[in-house]
């Protein structure tokens, strides 16, 4: 009897990680992916809010004077770009590497994984 008490004990503690929906509030399971009330997509851990599509387009055309960067949170580094026409092409090429490969990061160290 103990160990089904223990296990039912487990199971619930760990069953309990609950979240709030980012659209509705409502609370869900951590692990889902959406909402079941509103049907909102929720972000997955280490996703970041900040989009692939719009760091890409600012990358490519602004990208020498970092405005990328200032999309995903990062002043410092955007002025650096500013300052320096993008690494002279080079820091901007990487990021454009970077951003298509889903591979680039925001101010908090998560990644850009969503298009759209």
């Amino acid at each position: 009897m103990n160990e089904n008490t223990d296990n039912a004990a487990g199971a619930s503690a760990a069953g309990n990680q609950m979240v709030f929906c980012r659209a509705c509030g409502r609370q869900i399971h951590v692990s889902a992916t959406s909402c079941p009330g509103c049907g909102a997509r929720q972000l997955a851990a280490g996703e970041s809010e900040r989009l692939i599509l719009p760091a890409f387009v600012l990358c490519f055309f602004l990208g020498y004077m970092g405005a990328h960067r200032y999309y995903a949170g990062k002043i410092g580094t955007g002025l650096l770009m500013l300052f320096t026409a993008g690494g002279l092409g080079i820091w901007w090429l990487i990021d454009l590497i970077m951003i298509l490969a889903g591979s680039f990061r925001d101010i908090d160290g998560k990644t850009l994984k969503r298009w759209t």
